[in-house]
């Protein structure tokens, strides 16, 4: 999972530097929202109806969708995020809001560029598996 957490962020830090820098600043890494969302495919964070909608593109592009779908709740939210520290954002991002506009989540994720310098989700993924198994002290944590 590391490598799919470092993945990620290469592609938040492209998307929401600001959101990410305050991340940083508060030591919130991927970990502890990420897993949860992933691990259930949003079942568990986000209301059903919003769920299998998301299920229904995943289907279709793969694996990237889900983390392209993260991207596009923390864009959505960025705002709010942005004004938290790292408890309180924590409990936002376990435990998201009930009601969460469906439309605006989907245009938030399609704003979503899942390209970074001139690199795909799938090749930066594979970069940093190589760089995993040479032993980089990227993902070692």
């Amino acid at each position: 999972m590391l490598t799919y957490f470092a993945a990620f962020e290469v592609f938040f830090e492209e998307n929401l530097p600001k959101l990410f820098a305050h991340f940083k600043k508060n030591n919130l890494t991927p970990d502890i929202y990420l897993i949860d969302w992933i691990f259930t495919l949003y079942s568990k964070s986000l209301p059903l109806d919003l769920a299998c909608r998301v299920w229904d593109v995943f289907c279709r592009d793969g694996e990237e969708f889900l983390f392209r779908t993260a991207l596009g709740l923390l864009r959505l939210y960025q705002d709010v995020l942005t004004c938290m520290d790292f408890i309180h954002m924590a409990q936002f991002l376990t435990r998201l809001p009930d009601l969460i506009p469906a439309e605006q989540l989907f245009q938030h994720i399609a704003a979503v560029h899942m390209t970074s310098r001139n690199r795909k989700w799938a090749q930066v993924l594979q970069a940093l598996q190589k760089d995993q198994e040479r032993g980089s002290p990227v993902l070692k944590r």
